[in-house]
């Protein structure tokens, strides 16, 4: 019963800036940990930003200062702010989330994936 629905991937061009929203709904309880995840052709899925419920963030090298995770625990929504984009930063992203179900319940759940495209 609980989705993950990704919004705002796209093309843009190397130095361009694009804004990753993510949405949890459903039978939601709790949800800890939040993060972003991504996979370009090819390669294995890689962790790019993590944060926990009361704000703690980690990046991966390659994205630290120049992404940002945030989260709005009251919309159950996650965001990933992505600027001076790469070429490499090209992959499919996929959103994550740790959700509470019930009061002793909980599951890993994955977003659908959204493209992101930095080419000029």
């Amino acid at each position: 019963q609980v989705q993950l629905v990704e919004s705002g991937g796209g093309l843009v061009q190397p130095g361009g800036s694009l804004r990753l929203s993510c949405a949890a709904s459903g039978t939601i309880f709790s949800i800890n940990d939040m993060g972003w995840y991504r996979q370009a052709p090819g390669k294995q899925r890689e962790l790019v930003a993590r944060i926990t419920r009361d704000g703690s963030t980690n990046y991966a090298d390659s994205v630290k200062g120049r992404f940002t995770v945030s989260r709005d625990n009251a919309k159950n929504t996650v965001y990933l702010q992505m600027n001076s984009l790469k070429p490499e930063d090209t992959a499919v992203y996929y959103c994550n989330a740790d959700i509470y179900t019930s009061w002793s319940r909980w599951n890993h759940y994955w977003g659908q994936g959204t493209q992101v495209t930095v080419s000029s």
